[in-house]
């Protein structure tokens, strides 16, 4: 797949997820195969009026290339500011507009999806980041706003107008937030509809459900959100499916050997207080389906040091040997 002059090494992208897609999941998902990945939504008005904490969402690393920078906000000039400071500060290979969040606080703004409801605005915002970088700029969308009004090919058309090198779009209208089922079908419209490439994303599970989107709706690219949760191996999955090879499922141990390193990462990047505030969520993810592991829940959910984590992954494994 190729995007603009970048070039990604396979079809599979890692989605942004507020809290979830830091540098540290980023890394560990590279480890598996990810083709692209994406940062967590950066507020462009916090760039405009220089808020520090912003730029902790901005950390890049040559590990994890090609990734892009997704920037969220409405206001085409402030956008194009937001974007090449991005760009000054930690020299994305690609700008990323969100145009998809769902979340209240965002869309009441006028950001996220609610910018579907104005395709001559998500033109001028495109074009307008556009001339202000030197690299390509992507548009993730929605099926549509409301599920009367599947808009996703007019707004993928003015995108495509403003410059954009791809779009992704969720194959869901924002009144579903993430409920299923995802719209094929307007993901296969808008494939037909621009001369980029179009990325796919909604219920990605496995190589069966990739390999279906990408059947029936000519995709070039999938993106996957939360069927990584937990689960950075569904990446060796995809890509063992797209090459025809055999898929080694992750054993007990190389879980929780993955949980430990993704957790020692996060506290080395934010400190071992927020890391492990972070850590709760994803070692519950992480232990998902693991026998023995609803006892501990409550454990998981004070950990409080990195060696809290250790000694419960030390503990799993040895209620499940031979896993």
């Amino acid at each position: 797949m190729q995007i603009g002059n970048i070039k990604i090494d396979n079809p599979f992208t890692l989605a942004p997820m507020a809290g979830i897609s830091d540098l540290a999941f980023r890394l560990i998902c590279r480890e598996f195969g990810v083709g692209l990945t994406v940062s967590e939504m950066v507020s462009a008005k916090a760039i405009y009026y220089k808020d520090k904490k912003t730029y902790n969402l901005m950390q890049m690393s040559d590990n994890d290339s090609p990734c892009s920078l997704q920037l969220f906000g409405h206001e085409p000039d402030v956008m194009a500011y937001a974007a090449a400071k991005a760009v000054e500060f930690c020299n994305p290979p690609i700008i990323d507009i969100n145009m998809g969040c769902p979340v209240p606080k965002v869309v009441s703004n006028g950001d996220g999806s609610a910018l579907m409801n104005n395709p001559r605005l998500i033109f001028d915002i495109v074009n307008c980041v556009k001339k202000a970088v030197d690299r390509p700029v992507t548009v993730k969308l929605r099926a549509g706003f409301k599920r009367d009004n599947l808009n996703a090919v007019e707004c993928a058309k003015a995108a495509e107008s403003g410059g954009a090198s791809a779009v992704i779009i969720h194959g869901k209208t924002r009144e579903q937030y993430y409920a299923p089922p995802v719209n094929l079908d307007i993901i296969k419209e808008v494939k037909g509809a621009v001369k980029i490439p179009v990325i796919g994303n909604g219920e990605v599970y496995s190589f069966e459900d990739a390999k279906k989107m990408m059947e029936y709706t000519r995709c070039d690219g999938v993106m996957i959100g939360r069927g990584s949760l937990g689960n950075p191996f569904i990446f060796r999955e995809l890509n063992a499916g797209l090459n025809g090879v055999e898929f080694n499922s992750p054993t007990i141990f190389e879980k929780m050997e993955t949980a430990k390193k993704h957790i020692k990462l996060l506290t080395e990047l934010k400190g071992e207080h927020i890391g492990m505030l972070e850590a709760r969520k994803h070692m519950s993810w992480y232990l998902k389906g693991v026998k023995g592991s609803a006892s501990i829940r409550n454990r998981i959910n004070s950990m409080e040091k990195l060696s809290d984590l250790i000694a419960i992954a030390d503990e799993v494994l040895e209620n499940n040997k031979g896993g």
